[in-house]
């Protein structure tokens, strides 16, 4: 049992409220062009790249390799993303990985697959790079002491609250600030390559002499690059979780991806570059944040701007997971395996405020409580198992619906490489932390009885269900949300 809304948009309940505008309670079609590509971008460019773009290098062991491997790994994640482009022109419906998973293998895998993100990835990575935020946008207050843990882990919380309050408000001003937001992020990057390329130009080579001398990368280091390097580029898949709400998709989704994943690509590989140009490779595997020590070589006190920067960028991704995020669990209550409360709408905000909100309480659960980082560990292996299964679902959807429109079509040799290199990532992380691994496995696998216990049975007690709806309609009333005006009944 719900509520309905009535014609003119307001809850029978509150005949106080105002009309909604443009009549129908839905989610409108406000991602343009220009938004697609700030959600993509901005989703991907975190902290990374301005703190510890070191991973690599690390692994790799020479200047040469790991610029080599930074390179490839963005064409890799291009290829990806090209095959969500298909999958996002095809499959017109929002909601990512587990609609395509949905679609292709059914239920059971779409649901373990949104059982594991509501619960334990998506809190745990909005609260990682929620910390990143935190600690940088102090950092100019306490330039000569340690920050303390308590003062960042409260002005995270303000900002996990602010973003959740962007998303629930409006989605025209989410996707402004995430332009906004996006824009600073490629100032930041400039920052560093304009004097870096200056830095070339003066001949300043000394580190680039020799670039694949150095330590020899092991068997085992070049895989584990190989790891560091798809991860800073993961987020390109984010724009297929809103594809419903995108103009045009089509046309803009394919482009969006396209011209974000080069962006980025080219951001990287320079902004790595303009780092050897300064600093030599000892130096940056020994610095706290390289972006700083790069900024206080070459421009003195204007380096105090990199941690707002990198902050703001911080803030961006936060912004861009939590809008992305919350259509998939919106998609996942739609089609009955979440709460029906998460598919539901604000009546004269137009925004899914339930599916936004529901990961506060989950976040600042991780956040104050939670030993986060190795709970990413435990799951970073279930991504790339997903992601593999979703790029694999797309090979076997061209054999099984060949007739399936598709008006962007990616050769069938990238899915097939790309999948390999899922599945590539999976064997890693078993084979270089075994025990993690299985632990992230044993989280994942508690999805199927949970599918079984509340999906499949459905002699579920008479109170039982009597509560639930009960809940479900106090909820509707305090939050002011109805079901999409499309799903209800005439």
């Amino acid at each position: 049992m719900t509520i309905e809304g009535q014609a003119n948009g307001r809850l029978p309940s509150m005949d106080s409220g105002q009309p909604a505008p443009e009549g129908k309670v839905v989610l409108k079609k406000k991602v343009t062009l220009l938004r697609g590509i700030s959600i993509i971008i901005g989703t991907i460019i975190g902290a990374g790249i301005f703190i510890s773009p070191k991973g690599i290098l690390k692994n790799t062991g020479s200047v040469g390799m790991s610029l080599t491997v930074w390179t490839v790994c963005g064409i890799l994640s291009l290829f990806g993303a090209l095959c969500y482009a298909e999958l996002g022109t095809c499959i017109k419906k929002s909601g990512g990985h587990y609609t395509y998973i949905l679609e292709a293998f059914g239920p059971l895998p779409a649901f373990v697959r949104v059982w594991v993100e509501l619960l334990v990835i998506r809190p745990a990575a909005t609260a990682v790079i929620s910390l990143a935020f935190g600690r940088y946008i102090l950092e100019p207050f306490f330039m000569q002491c340690e920050i303390p843990e308590l003062a960042i882990k409260l002005i995270t919380a303000v900002g996990i609250t602010l973003v959740m309050v962007l998303n629930s408000t409006s989605v025209s001003w989410s996707a402004r600030i995430q332009i906004f937001l996006t824009f600073c992020k490629l100032v930041a990057i400039l920052i560093i390559v304009v004097p870096g390329v200056i830095q070339l130009i003066k001949g300043e080579t000394q580190h680039f002499k020799n670039a694949f001398a150095g330590n020899d990368a092991s068997v085992m280091g070049l895989p584990l690059a190989f790891y560091s390097g798809m991860y800073a580029y993961s987020g390109w898949f984010y724009l297929n979780f809103v594809t419903e709400e995108v103009e045009n998709p089509e046309k803009n989704i394919p482009l969006a991806i396209c011209i974000s994943m080069i962006i980025v690509t080219v951001g990287y590989v320079l902004t790595n570059v303009a780092y050897f140009t300064t600093i030599s490779a000892g130096e940056l595997l020994l610095s706290k944040a390289v972006a700083v020590t790069f900024a206080e070589r070459l421009m003195g006190n204007f380096s105090l701007a990199v941690p707002v920067f990198v902050a703001l960028s911080c803030f961006g991704s936060m912004n861009g997971g939590t809008f992305a995020v919350s259509r998939m669990f919106f998609v996942a209550s739609r089609e009955g395996h979440l709460p029906e409360i998460l598919s539901m709408i604000h009546v004269r905000k137009h925004t899914p405020l339930p599916a936004v909100i529901v990961l506060h309480p989950l976040t600042m659960i991780m956040l104050f409580n939670g030993d986060l980082y190795s709970l990413l560990n435990f799951l970073s292996f279930a991504r790339w198992l997903f992601i593999g299964l979703v790029v694999a679902g797309l090979i076997y959807l061209r054999y099984k619906h060949p007739d399936m429109p598709r008006p962007f079509k990616v050769p069938l040799f990238i899915p097939a490489l790309f999948s390999f290199t899922c599945l590539f990532m999976v064997a890693l992380s078993l084979y270089s932390d075994p025990v993690n691994t299985g632990i992230g496995f044993a989280i994942t696998l508690t999805g199927v009885p949970a599918y079984y216990l509340f999906i499949v049975w459905d002699k579920k007690p008479k109170w039982f269900r009597k509560l639930l709806d009960k809940v479900t309609v106090t909820l509707q009333i305090l939050l002011e949300v109805i079901p999409p005006e499309e799903d209800q009944k005439s």
